[in-house]
């Protein structure tokens, strides 16, 4: 077996495979940089580099990392595992989202706990799960945010053939799998990147320190690294697609824009596979840029999250405004339509929260249409929620209605809808920051860490659940008793409602950003809004006490698909909302 390594700057390295004796490697010979030698080998062989003499380090394209992070790594025959369900794969026009922490959707935190529930995810008509990150990382339980092998798959919830399992039972299903991939940095513990080559540079600060190098001496076979670690999991893990953390701290200042060059390599693969695949961003640009095509300099995104979307509804259902909800506070209904039609509330408009103008227009003149579903919508996502003091969820607040409401909006909105795990059911679970640091210095920095970041905020230090203690991850375990009793039970049946009524009008996926229509009042007329969506009318009454009498545009006959509250009247185009209930007509 042919056994390689990047490490541009090592005057020696030495493969091993232990218990045998170091094997002197030799360069390359068509591959600048790059040591390589042959050596007998096997599925679950461990083995790994010494630079210089130092000590062995896990290979930076580990596939396995069978014993932690800072462990040696192992071999893996990707073509060893038996596919069960063979899958055309599904194109994300009409998806409905699901965003899954393996280490919480279940208490025993596995692949394999979680594939027994994927029954509930597909008769509530998921089109697709997002997998919060699954590389390894220390510990056994953590957001999984602070990676350091982005080739390999986390051993304690189940590795490399437990992911596969997953994916294989979840295409048995008829559900696809995206997967969250972080590369705008790596974790602060177990990263051995460094001591190969120039993997980080110095030219750019990120919140986590120096930046991933993507611009600098050495970028091509950085950015080669990460791309290839994107396409092994589409490739060897029959993924659908991946959602790209935090894309606006990757620091690039390089004519191709990493983004660009990695959706033309996804692209590529996507054609040569036959399946549709695709990258989801999360930005907090507001940039069209983001999502427009390669053909007009665009990064190719084929879709975004909107964090507009999410902090209208927010504000607009609970009336929250501090921090970067307040410029959406002011007029919550209104800054809701504004996302329903144009995606982004901030478009170039002045931003309180950043001290300046943010975003441009994703829309304008004679530009092109863009497709809604390029834009994910939700209330509700693991950002939003556990980064709160306590990782509460809606449900800790709102009245099941209210609930039913934003849900709706949620999953009948023009763009493409997602929901997070418990949504559905209004889980009073909270999903709260947790981790596992193995280092107990690091453990207490960021433990006190936390305590001060809510300590600027009013919090007592006390009042902050400790990430490091395991009751905060068995806290934000799901409670899979809730949906059977309610109020849950009548929220899950809603929310299969809503999907349904979306799966019966594919015509949706299909629609350009601005063809919705929003009206709304927001005083002495009530408090509520009427969104029209293709064929569908959505209306909402968020008021607490008060039924509204909403008239849907003259010239439309309509029908009353579904209603939150059995109370719920259409006569002649009318319809009378109860107080904290939502509507669907056609």
């Amino acid at each position: 077996m042919l056994f390689d390594v990047w490490a541009p700057t090592a005057r020696t390295v030495t493969l091993h495979l232990p218990p045998a004796p170091g094997i002197p490697m030799t360069h390359s010979p068509t591959h600048r940089g790059w040591w390589q030698a042959e050596a007998p080998a096997a599925a679950g062989t461990r083995y790994g580099f010494a630079l210089d003499g130092g000590p062995v380090l896990p290979d930076p394209r580990s596939r396995r990392q069978p014993d932690g992070p800072e462990g040696l790594s192992a071999v893996v025959d990707h073509d060893a595992y038996t596919w069960r369900h063979p899958w055309r794969g599904l194109p994300l026009p009409g998806a409905v989202l699901y965003e899954l922490h393996i280490g919480t959707f279940t208490p025993e935190g596995t692949f394999a706990a979680a594939a027994e529930r994927l029954g509930h995810l597909a008769r509530l008509g998921v089109s697709h799960i997002e997998l919060m990150p699954v590389c390894p990382f220390p510990g056994t339980h953590g957001w999984g945010y602070d990676g350091v092998a982005p080739w390999a798959v986390h051993e304690p919830y189940g590795g490399p053939d437990g992911l596969k399992a997953f994916v294989d039972a979840a295409h048995g299903h008829g559900i696809g799998v995206v997967l969250d991939v972080v590369h705008n940095h790596l974790g602060p513990s177990g990263n051995q990147l460094p001591a190969f080559g120039p993997y980080f540079t110095d030219r750019h600060q990120t919140p986590w320190g120096s930046a991933v190098n993507l611009d600098a001496p050495g970028s091509d076979e950085v950015r080669a690294h990460l791309i290839g670690s994107a396409l092994a999991f589409l490739r060897d893990y029959h993924l659908d697609g991946l959602r790209l953390d935090a894309v606006h701290a990757l620091a690039d200042t390089r004519a191709e824009h990493f983004l660009a060059q990695l959706s033309e390599a996804v692209d590529t693969l996507a054609a040569h596979t036959g399946r549709p695949l695709f990258l989801i961003a999360e930005s907090d640009l507001n940039d069209p840029r983001t999502i427009a095509p390669r053909t007009v300099n665009g990064h190719g995104m084929h879709a975004q999250w909107n964090d507009d979307f999410h902090h209208a509804l927010h504000t607009a259902l609970t009336g929250e405004a501090h921090g970067y909800y307040a410029d959406f506070a002011r007029d919550p209904l209104a800054a809701l339509a504004k996302t329903l039609t144009g995606a982004f509330f901030h478009d170039g408009t002045y931003s309180s929260f950043r001290g300046r103008g943010h975003g441009l227009p994703v829309r304008r003149p004679g530009g092109a249409e863009t497709p809604a579903h390029r834009f994910l919508a939700y209330a509700q996502t693991h950002d939003q929620i556990g980064n709160r003091a306590l990782g509460d969820r809606l449900s800790a607040s709102l009245a099941p209605g209210l609930l039913a409401c934003a849900a709706a909006l949620v999953l009948l909105a023009p763009g493409t809808p997602m929901l997070f795990m418990g949504e559905e059911w209004g889980a009073r679970t909270p999903w709260q920051f947790f981790t596992d640091h193995q280092d107990a210095a690091l453990a207490e920095a960021v433990r006190q860490g936390r305590r001060r970041e809510f300590a600027r905020h009013g919090w007592d230090a006390e009042e902050i659940p400790d990430p490091q203690d395991p009751a905060t991850r068995g806290r934000s375990c799901l409670d899979w008793s809730e949906p059977l009793r309610e109020p849950h039970a009548r929220l899950l049946e809603w929310h299969r409602t809503l999907s349904g009524i979306r799966r019966a009008h594919p015509v949706l996926a299909q629609l350009p950003l601005g063809e919705a229509d929003v009206r709304w009042a927001d005083g002495d007329d009530g408090r509520w809004l009427l969104l029209r969506n293709g064929p569908l009318y959505v209306a909402v009454n968020l008021a607490e006490d008060r039924t509204a009498t909403v008239r849907v545009p003259s010239g439309h006959a309509v029908s009353l698909l579904a209603a939150w509250e059995p109370e719920t009247r259409e006569v002649d185009g009318t319809v009378r909302l109860p107080p904290q209930s939502a509507a669907v007509l056609r």
